[in-house]
């Protein structure tokens, strides 16, 4: 049997590791959050910010964004 390692940077090695650990997390603990309510206040709050970006009372356009940050 031949053994292969992939020649790879440590960032890749890390985000590799990263994602192995998140998904075997994931796997043995599912998701937390499934079953959980999002209190009134909350709701509430996330559906105010929806309706004033909705109506450009607030947020940014994506491609102003994307060019403010130089990534386009």
């Amino acid at each position: 049997m031949t053994d292969t390692v992939l020649q790879i940077t440590q960032e890749e090695l890390k985000d590799l590791i990263e994602t192995l650990i998140e998904q075997k997390l994931r796997e043995w603990f599912g998701n937390l959050d499934d079953g959980l309510e999002l209190q009134e206040q909350v709701y509430q709050r996330l559906l105010r910010q929806k309706q004033a970006v909705l109506a450009d009372e607030r947020g940014q356009p994506f491609a102003e964004v994307v060019q403010q940050l130089n990534l386009g």
